[in-house]
């Protein structure tokens, strides 16, 4: 467990650092046997490399006292996944339900997660996925994600591992059960056209009232489609097989006006899942507000550990980190340094990420006693520069 600081007080680096170490070395780490070490040590080593957005390597290189990175790895080798991400999600809940009011209903969106990877994989085929076209590669390791649309709160919810060897609908259902147990009740759920599946959408409905854009594939919904005005209508997913899905089907036309250079209309298509009574522009507008979560992820992005490892548990952990902070920053911000206020809190500018981010670096830097020197390069300036300065 970890304790928010008392706010009639003021708050540290020291108090963010110890905050830091209090939530991450709670993830477990096995080790290694007869180590002198603890989990502490080395949690407190990927802290400051995920801060710091650099390799483990540069960090123990780097600090006097942190042990060298090869004891860092190998402790991290231990890293079991299933404990690893149950821990990691009971905490995304312990830090979530720390500012949100178990009372108040929420809008949920889901999402993955794609870290490009150069390589092959570690072990298995299964670690990899393949994406678009990014960063020079196609494979990816992929997580899916529950996020608080919310533009005060928007913390993670719950995160799991994905694998190609395994039904996406599979990883989906267990951030949607994870979700599910949350004690607030959920308005609606979003997610984008990759979550356009028959199981997924079951399951999600079984939830909250849900919004997701359709494929636009097969006949069917071509035709639904082909039109110039914005209708509500109903889709049969599957008609006429033994998993035929019935849903409400928002069709919202609208125009490029310019936009990115493009004019004329745009047609989409979205599930609407116990919407029907909405218009289309009314679905479309609330499917937008999950634009948010591109906010939340430039975020977590600027606390990665930079890594070559191709262990894909290992650099789970590193993502899991890099949530975990991003959710801590979101508690102090609110529940610690905003001021009370007519209508709600009011945020500090000045409490940044990157500032949370500073204060931890500072702090860790002092304990792990940093380096501030180079190598000489024991030649210094050739003497014919010498002689001509002279």
């Amino acid at each position: 467990m970890f304790t928010i600081p008392q706010p009639d007080g003021v708050l540290s680096d020291s108090d963010v650092k110890d905050l830091a170490k209090d939530v991450i070395c709670q993830l477990p780490l096995p080790g290694i046997e007869g180590s002198p070490l603890d989990p502490g040590e080395i949690w407190a080593v990927v802290i400051l490399a995920a801060v710091n957005q650099t390799s483990i390597w540069e960090t123990c290189k780097d600090n006097d006292n942190a042990p060298c990175d090869d004891t860092v790895m190998d402790w991290l080798h231990t890293l079991n996944r299933e404990w690893l991400e149950r821990v990691a999600n009971r905490l995304l809940t312990q830090l979530a339900m720390t500012i949100l009011d178990p009372d108040r209903s929420r809008i949920v969106s889901i999402d993955f997660v794609d870290n490009p990877y150069h390589g092959t994989y570690a072990d298995e085929e299964g670690e990899l996925c393949r994406m678009h076209a990014k960063d020079g590669t196609t494979t990816c390791h992929r997580y899916c994600t529950a996020y608080l649309v919310s533009n005060g709160k928007p913390v993670t919810l719950a995160m799991t591992y994905v694998r190609s060897d395994e039904k996406e609908a599979d990883a989906v259902e267990r951030v949607l059960d994870r979700v599910e147990a949350y004690p607030f009740e959920i308005d609606l759920l979003l997610a984008d056209r990759g979550f356009y599946n028959e199981r997924i959408l079951r399951r999600s409905r079984e939830i909250a009232a849900t919004v997701v854009p359709v494929q636009k594939k097969g006949k069917r919904m071509r035709k639904k489609l082909d039109t110039h005005c914005s209708y509500m209508t109903t889709y049969r997913m599957y008609k006429g097989r033994e998993r035929e899905l019935e849903f409400p089907l928002a069709v919202a036309v609208s125009y490029h006006a310019g936009d990115r250079g493009k004019s004329g209309e745009v047609v989409r298509g979205y599930v609407a899942c116990d919407l029907a009574d909405r218009t289309p522009k009314q679905v479309e507008r609330l499917y937008r507000k999950r634009s948010a979560i591109e906010t939340s992820y430039r975020v977590f992005r600027q606390a990665r550990v930079v890594t070559t490892t191709q262990d894909p548990i290992i650099r789970f952990a590193f993502v899991l980190v890099g949530f975990l902070l991003e959710n801590l920053w979101l508690v102090l911000r609110w529940a610690v340094v905003a001021r009370p206020r007519r209508g709600g809190r009011d945020l500090p500018e000045e409490f940044t990420f990157k500032t949370f981010s500073d204060w931890i670096r500072h702090a860790l830097e002092e304990e792990l006693e940093r380096t501030w020197e180079i190598e000489m390069n024991g030649v210094g300036v050739p003497e014919t520069y010498a002689s001509a300065a002279g």
